[in-house]
């Protein structure tokens, strides 16, 4: 009967040499068996980036126009209802303040100036407002209007001292003169009477016309 023990002796019988390079062939099979577990993981991981790099640039080329109409949208225009002109002969101060560059302060010197006048016949009137800057004025200019036919006049024929002098156009000293040229010549006619009479200057004419009234 053959033993066990000489082929297991020879089999393991190796020398030195062929151990060590036997232990290093074995360590490589290892080696190779192990990569073949981790590589696949590796490439599926990969691979799974990819999917998600893929779907993640999909879904931002979809979202392109949905930014893009958002965007259009914001870039159009708002449209506003449109202010309406405003009446400077009889706007309250609510909507003076409304204009641009006007504050309650200038509402309240222009309805006061409206009412030495007795009604503004031309916008560039408040240039005459005291503190409303030219800046303003040309800010509002085309927001607002003046309607004549509001204008209050002064009946120069009947009016007295008090009430001609109102008028910020008129001067103390024409104001009495005026009064004086009526109790010794009478009714004045028209605005020759007072220009050729010197009871104001030809310059104010264009001033004072709009307020005064010749009727009887």
């Amino acid at each position: 009967m053959i033993s066990l023990k000489e082929p297991l002796k020879s089999w393991f019988g190796f020398t030195r040499r062929e151990r060590r390079s036997t232990f290093i062939l074995l360590i490589i099979v290892i080696f190779v068996v192990a990569a073949r577990f981790v590589v696949p993981e590796k490439n599926t991981t990969i691979q799974a980036v990819h999917i998600d790099s893929e779907e993640t640039k999909e879904e931002s080329i979809s979202s392109v126009p949905v930014f893009t109409a958002a965007l259009k949208q914001s870039e159009k225009p708002s449209y506003q209802k449109k202010q309406a002109p405003v009446n400077i002969n009889t706007c309250d101060s609510a909507a003076l303040v409304a204009l641009p560059g006007i504050g309650p302060v200038l509402s309240v010197r222009i309805i006061k100036y409206r009412n030495l006048l007795g009604g503004y016949f031309s916008t560039d009137q408040l240039k005459e407002v005291y503190g409303l800057p030219e800046e303003t004025f040309n800010l509002i200019s085309s927001r607002v209007y003046a309607d004549s036919l509001s204008v209050k006049k002064i009946r120069i024929n009947h009016a007295d001292y008090k009430e001609l002098i109102r008028l910020p156009y008129f001067e103390r000293y024409e104001v009495s003169a005026i009064l004086k040229y009526r109790e010794l010549r009478g009714r004045i006619k028209g605005m020759n009477d007072l220009v050729e009479n010197k009871l104001v200057s030809a310059e104010k004419v264009s001033r004072i016309r709009p307020y005064l009234d010749f009727g009887e």
